[in-house]
């Protein structure tokens, strides 16, 4: 694959009605993106609106959301020269790295394009070169879903622009991402008030970081050790599995350590304990696989996990 030259960020503003509508029929009115030039810095704009092919009056409820009017869209172009517009703009797929908050704009993108004859190989490209930032962003920062807004909010920024307009929601997730990218310790920051100190005011200083998690950690894997036991039922033991899951989950964006904030020995448990979530889950794998009605867990797996909590306390 080509080196990437520049990100760009699209948002689509589609059909909408308080009847409730599949999202088939939910055509694209609006394309709104912006093109960010990875070496410049600089940023372009992109903003069109389109004319569906079953255009009828907007309800109250879509002019209300979108802030687009029928007069808007009765003499605008169609998807495919929007389209064909866009391409132009981008100015290069194979250089290109595509985003959105949320897969949705690449499903519409992909829906709109089967209806309007467009190549489904430049399609291909795009979707071989796209990011869903907002699915990335929850699993590494927010733990939910967060709305633009409320992810600016996080790093202290303010929504600029018109809100519900597509270019300017695309310009403030590339923000987002700016900030992602460029902020590493106040993600980490971000990161561990939404994923494991549940209190928003309970982050300690920075200094004291490593020692608070290394509490949490050993209390957390502590009480899971306490409540192993050598036999379990294949039902019981997928409880257990997903028990597992959830702490690999809460714990896991600490391996990454962008920010350089965690310690070592903070790393290493928490890789430690993935490992054996592996283990774990393979062992189910295996014995589901032949259709065994009970586990035993072996000392080979549960030793390393024991030896955690030795260590530890």
């Amino acid at each position: 694959m080509a080196e990437i030259k520049q990100y760009v960020f699209f948002d689509f503003e589609m059909l909408c009605s308080t009847n409730g509508m599949t999202f088939s029929d939910m055509e694209s009115i609006r394309l709104g993106a912006v093109k960010y030039d990875i070496d410049t810095e600089k940023v372009d704009y992109f903003d069109h609106y389109i004319r569906p092919i079953h255009f009828k009056k907007l309800s109250y409820f879509c002019k209300q959301l979108t802030g687009i009017k029928d007069e808007d869209l009765i003499g605008a172009p169609s998807f495919h020269e929007v389209f064909d517009l866009f391409i132009e703009w981008v100015g290069g797929i194979k250089k290109t790295r595509f985003f959105s908050w949320s897969k949705s704009d690449l499903s519409r993108l992909k829906i709109d394009a089967v209806l309007h004859d467009i190549s489904p190989s430049t399609i291909k490209k795009i979707e071989k070169r796209y990011v869903d930032f907002q699915e990335i962003f929850t699993k590494r920062v927010t733990k939910n879903q967060f709305s633009v807004e409320n992810a600016l909010a996080l790093y202290g920024l303010h929504f600029i622009g018109e809100k519900h307009n597509p270019m300017y929601d695309a310009f403030n997730t590339l923000r987002i991402y700016l900030a992602f990218l460029n902020e590493p310790v106040k993600t980490d920051l971000v990161m561990l008030r939404q994923f494991i100190f549940v209190d928003p005011d309970e982050v300690p200083e920075l200094k004291d970081i490593n020692q608070r998690l290394s509490n949490y950690l050993s209390s957390e894997i502590q009480q899971f050790v306490q409540n192993l036991t050598d036999i379990y039922s294949l039902k019981d033991f997928h409880k257990v599995l997903k028990s597992i899951r959830k702490l690999v989950e809460k714990y896991e964006n600490i391996i990454c350590n962008r920010s350089g904030l965690f310690s070592k020995r903070n790393i290493l448990i928490v890789r430690k304990f993935v490992d054996f979530y592996h283990e774990m889950l393979f062992a189910y794998q295996e014995h589901s696989n032949h259709s065994s009605r009970i586990i035993i867990l072996n000392e080979y797996i549960v030793q390393p996990i024991e030896f955690l909590t030795l260590k530890r306390g």
